[in-house]
């Protein structure tokens, strides 16, 4: 599995994409905004959008 991630960079940035939207959401669920000011983190949607960028972003690079 590991070796077709290396040959495959267009799966391991889906990969990267479903962890980071995954922990998105596990950040919204566990630490969140309180008070409903925090732009990204106010809602789960934003917060999972967020968290698949970044994973998908840092899937790339590597």
């Amino acid at each position: 599995m590991l070796a077709h991630l290396r040959r495959s960079p267009l799966l391991r940035i889906a990969l990267g994409v479903v962890v980071g939207a995954v922990l998105g959401f596990i950040y919204y669920k566990f630490i969140g905004c309180a008070s409903g000011t925090c732009p990204i983190t106010r809602n789960p949607i934003s917060t999972t959008l967020y968290g698949a960028l970044i994973g998908g972003l840092l899937a790339s690079n590597g």
